[in-house]
């Protein structure tokens, strides 16, 4: 079973969208996807009800999830590990043990625009519009990692 994993800052915005895109795309029997956040501050909690909202108008349910902060144990339980910026991919990448766990972290929406590093933009002080266009892009490169996955 291969084993994704999605980070953000705080784990109720953007990773959450994004494990809930991938997990509505993937086969639950043959894929594992969760998230976490860099920092702590909303450990135990839902995802913001925005990125709640605009999932559940795509038919995904974000209800069942609770923000964690990510763990070096991490780097040994999954695959992939997709962050949503630099300085999400800077912190992960500080906590590695040896470079073939940085080999594991990669910017998610290189998946959908090879090379560039893009940062998926923190929507949280953007209005609900910046919800929306945070859900365009990890749906785009959600919809990458399936292919790449299912055709490893």
């Amino acid at each position: 079973m291969a084993k994704i994993l999605m980070v953000c800052l705080g784990n109720i915005c953007r990773s959450p969208l994004a494990e809930g895109i991938l997990k509505s795309k993937l086969k639950s029997e043959v894929f594992f996807v969760d998230s976490a956040g860099t920092g702590a501050w909303h450990a135990g909690e839902l995802p913001d009800k925005r990125s709640i909202a605009v999932a559940k108008k795509y038919g995904i349910d974000l209800t069942t999830q609770r923000a964690r902060q990510f763990c070096l144990d991490d780097f040994s339980a999954f695959d992939y590990i997709y962050v949503m910026d630099k300085t999400n991919y800077v912190s992960v990448c500080k906590l590695a043990p040896s470079s073939e766990y940085i080999d594991k972290v990669e910017l998610i929406l290189n998946e959908s625009n090879p090379g560039e590093n893009l940062e998926v933009p923190d929507p949280y002080y953007g209005g609900d519009n910046g919800f929306n266009n945070v859900y365009n892009m990890l749906n785009d490169a959600c919809e990458k990692i399936k292919i790449k996955l299912e055709n490893a």
